[in-house]
């Protein structure tokens, strides 16, 4: 038990790293939110959007993640960061 104990105590650090970057991804997202606002720019960015999930497949790809599963995370995250900006 011991050692399932250490792994979860891992799991858990790495969990809050993961919620560091969120929280960082997430303030740099209202940055650009007003930014867009101020130069009258639209929320929604679909070339930009593409983009990041091209980025993240093949980020995905060469780290042997589900792809699919990775990209339904990143909707996820890209939906947070278009509200954020709203």
């Amino acid at each position: 038990m011991q050692e399932i104990q250490q792994l979860r105590k891992s799991i858990d650090e790495v969990d809050e790293q993961i919620l560091l970057l969120l929280s960082k991804r997430m303030e740099i997202c209202r940055l650009i939110g007003a930014v867009k606002r101020k130069h009258g720019l639209p929320v929604k960015d679909l070339p930009r959007e593409n983009d990041v999930y091209a980025r993240v497949r093949k980020k995905a790809e060469e780290l042997g993640l589900d792809v699919a599963w990775v990209e339904r995370v990143y909707q996820q995250i890209v939906n947070m960061c278009i509200s954020i900006q709203e």
